[in-house]
This record gives C-alpha cells, structure tokens and sequence, in this order.
C-alpha cells in the first residue's frame, strides 16, 4: 500500500510538472505571436486623437504583471513627454489636419506639465490647424488645457469650475496627544513643517507664511496663463461668485459655463465627433455617427520614432518620492536610478540631463543618487538639471553636482531642510498596566524602546544626526551655487519657493523645459543640431509585463469609432457631484498617507509636503502612499475607539 502511494504520488507530480511546462511554453509562444513585428504603424489623414484619461505625468509607473493583465489596480495615466511630442509632430505633418483632445476622462495634472501641453497646442494653432477639445467636468487643471484650445466642447450634462490651488491638510497631534503616543520630532529649518501635522493642531506662523505665498504664485501663475490663452473668459466672475453664476443658468453648469465664455459650445460625443469629421474628414471605415479620421496618439509615437542620429546626451528621470531600494518607475528608488546613472559609461553618452519631479523622500536614496551624478560629473560629463513641477527637498539634493539648472516659473523647489519621526507608546501602555524594566550596557542599549520611550541620550544623538545632515544638504547647495553656507541657510530653512523666486535667490539658473536643458547640455558638450539625441535612461520591462500590457491591448477603438456616448470607461463622473467626490477620495488618501507617514518612515527625510499642490480632482499623491507600515487613519480611528475618546460605528 505505501508503495503504491509512493507511485501514485510520483505520477502525480510528472502530471504537475508537464502541466507547468505547457502552460509556460504556450505563454511563450503566445508573448513572441504578440511581439511578432507586424506592419508598421501609419499615421491615417485626418485628427490626431488625444485622449487623456487618467493623470499627466512624467514617468509611467511599472506594472505589477497581475494588475496590467487584468486591469484592476491600475490607474490610467499619460505621459506628457508624450503628449508634447505628438503635438509638436502634428505642426509638420502632412497628414494632420487637426487635433482633437478628449478630456472626459482627465483627472489633471502638475502646473508645469499643463503649461507645456498647453505651448504645444499653441504651436499647432499657429500652424493654422485647429485644436478641438471635449469635455465633461473642467476643473482648474481642465480649463488650463482647454483654454489653449482654439474650440471648447462641452458635454450637456459637465460644467466648468475653478476651485483654484489650496485646502486643508489634517493635523494629528490632538488624537495623538489624546491617544497618549508620544511623536519625538527631530529636525532643522523653521519652514520645515512635514512633522507638523503629528505635533500641532494646525498651521505654524511660518508654515502658513510659506505656503500662502507658494499658493499664491501658484494661483497667479494659472491666472496669467489662462487669461493669455483664452482673454474671452470671465475668470473673475467665475471665482467671485460661481453659486450666483449657475442660478443664473437655471442650475445649468454647462449653460453657465458657455455664458461665462469658459467654453466655446455645448453637445454630446457624437457631436464633437461630426464636427472634427468636418474639418479633419470622415472615417471611410466607421459610418456610425460621430466617427472621424483620424490617428491615436500611441499609433503616432509608434510611427514616429525618436530620433538615434548622433551622440546621445542621456536623460535620467527622478519621478515621485525618492526611496533606499530598487522600487520604479514611477517611484525614485536609489539604488534603481544610481545603477541607470552608472551605466553612462558603457552607453558611452555625451552629457547627461537629469529631469526631476519629485518631493524628495529618504536622505540615503537622494544622497545615492547624487553620488552616482557626481561620479559622472567627476570623469567630465556635462552636467544639467530639468525640473518639471516640483524638485525639492530630496529633490533639491540630487540637482545639487548640476552644472545649471533649468525650472520654471510654477516649479516648485528649495524646501532644503532635514527631519525624522520616531513615535513611542510607553505613556499608552502604562495606562493598560504594560511596563518595561531590564538591564543597559550603555545609554543606547534597546533604543528606540516603544514601551519606555526614548532616553534623553538617544534623542540628544537623533537631533544632532539631524543637525548634522542639514549641515551636509547646506554645504552641497553651498558648494553648487556658488555661494556661502551661510547665505544658503538664510535662504534654506525647509522653505519652499517659487521657480520665479528660486531663481531671483539663485538656486535656479534659468527659466526653460527639457529642451532647453538637451540643447544647453549639447552646446557644453560641443555638439551642433542634428550632432545628438536624446537617449532616456530607463530599465526594459520584464517580459511578463510586455506580455500582460500585450494582452490588454490598446483602449483606442480599432473600428475607429471615437464618438459613442455609452462609454463608460472614464474615471471622473461629468457633473458637480462626480467632482466633489473625487477631490473627497484625494483628501482621505492624503490622510491616510500621512498617517502612514507617521509609522512607516525609515531614516531620516528630505522631502516637501508643499508638493502635494497640483491641479485636478482627481491625482494620486506622488509615490503612491508614504511608508511601509499597515497603520493608517483608519488605524489610528480604531485605537480612539478602544480607549473610549472616539464613538464607535
């Protein structure tokens, strides 16, 4: 009998492992079937079609292959380097008539990104073809883009607002104070308020001084481009007194917003689509209503390769919070991009541009980063920095080795300060009767002790790390600006600034973009136009993931319909209340990071808090949630109800 369990049992597993072998090889078969090269890609006469659903940003997050396979979990996002190239493309080509961008699914965007897109739409205006736009519900990040346009749709049941930058964030230190946890802050700079929230009950002095004025900047910035664009839209009206704007409509916001000249003209999908049909043609394949030529963005940038000729100049991206290990993209893990920036040597690259947009995060991470730049700075490559919407704090650290550095008027940057949080529980537990006692060899032995709390020794050591690693962040921007420590700190101090009074400090060299950046690396690296490319450092993906995204397909219509209104694949709702909730949903996921915040960091910190200001209802704070640790909001509610100072459900 047990040998022949011990048979049956071999049988068994010769089943399981041909079972597995088959499976792999049919997904390999499968993966070369999908990645087979087909026809090339053509580029149809008639629109290029925009579709921006999802977020703007600068790098595209790395797919866990589960999650690209079947959709759940992955937000959609879009590229702007993309959408800037496509557009600048459209102005020469001969086959593009127009340009239709489809925003019901926009949910916004960084300032800078948006400004960006919006110069490319005007380039194409300029070429006398027009930009048409549609969409459901523009908030301040949709009316930006829409203003660029040279006609605004607008669906019957949206509406147009402008909430404009600013809010509230939540402060803890009440719950906690009450919860008895004890937040040991160590840091250095008055404007350094990313621990604030676990030890105040709201804004410092100082804290709303920085902000206010970074806000505003803002704020002023969005209103100059906006007014530039689009100088027929009463602005002013709008934000002075929106309630009165939509009574007047009848309650009406698409009404209200065409007769505030937010908006050009009101009708469905299918409307936009006849009228691109008219100026860009008819889709010979799709007779249905609504349907137009046209091409898809990521057929375009398929058919339109980016330029090898030449020597490269390397573009490393440092996108979201920087972090110790391997994580990205879309996260700016240390080790990852130090690797990218290393290999410079074997690509054999002429200079190197680093583009960043990032809030900052660990102090190993940024200073592994900044370390892998320096190196390549030291055996003579050109050095040069391109920020997007926001590089500070960490951020600020790994532009430190810049030769120049490039923003713009609504980046966000400095914050150049340090801090760490340590939480202990010693006064909650010896409420609950838990104490600690035992035996020290030194001050330091078994600290940080969550049931006594830490020594006056150990907090004495973490203060004076602190101090000293602001010292090290002073004497690198010191040392890069050309300036001395003491000048840096009276500008530094964890303040934020403003491209515009970044640059009057002198922390930044010169207002531009990324092609700014490219052309000025090129000159110091003694190459003419049409002598270098641009060669983006990043990691292939896996092929699990090429083949996952494979499966997945593209969200373009392959019939080329454009124009059915029982689409359902937009994340935004197109009326008020879809609005409200979104900015809802982004508030409680802001909560719920910092609370995380609170018990995940590891290692001191160089990172922004101010950078959590973009413009749109509905983007996910940079990095995804901060820390490591399960705690959260909801965790912290709990523990109110245990110890009785919060109701229970």
């Amino acid at each position: 009998m047990i040998f022949a369990r011990k048979v049956w049992n071999l049988l068994v597993a010769i089943k399981d492992a041909l079972v597995l072998v088959m499976a792999l090889l049919f997904f390999f078969l499968l993966f070369a079937a999908l990645t087979a090269r087909g026809p090339s890609p053509q580029v149809r006469k008639g629109a290029l079609l925009i579709k921006l659903d999802g977020a703007v940003v600068e790098e595209l997050p790395r797919l866990d292959p589960m999650s690209a396979l079947t959709g759940e979990g992955v937000s959609q996002q879009v590229r702007e380097r993309d959408v800037v190239r496509a557009l600048k493309g459209a102005v020469a080509d001969d086959k593009i008539r127009a340009v239709a961008i489809d925003m019901s699914g926009f949910s916004g965007g960084g300032l800078v990104h948006l400004e960006e897109i919006g110069a490319a739409m005007d380039a194409v205006k300029a070429a006398k073809k027009p930009v048409l736009v549609y969409g459901l519900m523009l908030d301040d990040a949709g009316m930006l883009l829409a203003a660029h346009g040279s006609e605004v749709w607008l669906d019957p049941l949206g509406g147009a607002f402008v909430p404009g930058p600013g809010g509230y964030r939540p402060y803890f230190g009440p719950l906690l104070e009450k919860l008895m946890i004890n937040v040991h802050v160590f840091r250095v700079g008055t404007y350094k308020d990313f621990v604030e929230p676990y030890i105040r009950n709201g804004m410092s002095d100082p804290s709303r001084e920085s902000n206010q004025a970074l806000i505003g900047s803002i704020w002023g910035e969005w209103q100059a481009n906006v007014a530039k664009a689009r100088p027929q839209a009463d602005i002013a009206g709008v934000v002075k007194d929106p309630l009165g704007l939509l009574k007047a409509a009848g309650g009406d916001a698409a009404q209200a917003a065409l007769k505030a000249r937010l908006v050009d003209r009101i009708g469905n999908r299918t409307d936009f689509g006849q009228r691109v049909a008219d100026v860009a043609g008819d889709d010979r394949n799709d007779k249905r209503p609504g349907a137009f030529a046209h091409t898809t963005l990521d057929t375009w940038i398929a058919a339109n390769p980016e330029s090898t000729k030449g020597k490269s100049i390397g573009v490393i991206t440092i996108a979201g919070d920087i972090t110790d290990g391997k994580e990205g993209p879309g996260t700016a893990g240390g080790e990852r991009i130090a690797r990218l920036i290393d290999s410079a040597q074997q690509r054999k690259l002429s200079a190197l541009v680093v583009r960043v947009d990032s809030p900052g995060g660990s102090v190993l991470g940024a200073e592994a980063i900044r370390a892998a730049i320096e190196r390549q700075k030291k055996l003579g490559l050109p050095i040069v920095v391109s920020m997007a919407n926001y590089a500070a704090s960490g951020g600020y650290w790994v532009s430190t080795p810049a030769t120049r550095i490039f923003a713009q008027p609504g980046t966000i940057t400095g914050s150049i300060g340090i801090f760490a949080v340590v939480p202990s529980f010693e006064k909650a537990l010896a409420h609950w009767g838990v104490t600690g006692d035992g035996v020290r060899t030194t001050p330091l032995s078994g600290q940080p002790d969550l049931i006594t709390g830490l020594t006056p020794e150990v907090e004495a050591l973490l203060q004076a790390d602190i101090e000293g690693g602001y010292g090290r962040f002073i004497k690198l921007v010191a040392t890069s600006r050309h300036k001395t420590p003491e000048e840096v700190d009276a500008i530094a101090q964890g303040r934020v600034w403003d491209g515009g009074t970044a640059r009057q400090k002198g922390l930044v060299d010169a207002f531009g973009g990324l092609d700014d950046a490219l052309a000025y690396a090129a000159d110091q690296a003694k190459l003419k136009d049409g002598e270098w490319h641009a060669e983006f450092l990043q990691q292939k993906p896996s092929a699990l993931v090429q083949l996952a995204q494979s499966l997945r397909g593209s969200d373009d219509d392959s019939s080329g319909n454009q124009a059915s209104d029982d689409d359902d694949s937009h994340a935004l709702s197109g009326d008020l209340s879809g609005l409200i909730a979104a900015r809802q949903q982004m508030g409680l996921a802001r909560m719920v990071a910092q609370a995380k915040m609170l018990m995940g960091t590891q290692g001191a910190q160089v990172r922004c808090v101010e950078c959590s200001v973009t413009l749109g209802a509905g983007v996910a704070p940079r990095g995804g949630v901060l820390g490591q640790s399960g705690w959260s909001a909801f965790t912290l509610m709990r523990l109110a109800q245990w110890v009785g100072i919060a109701p229970h459900p």
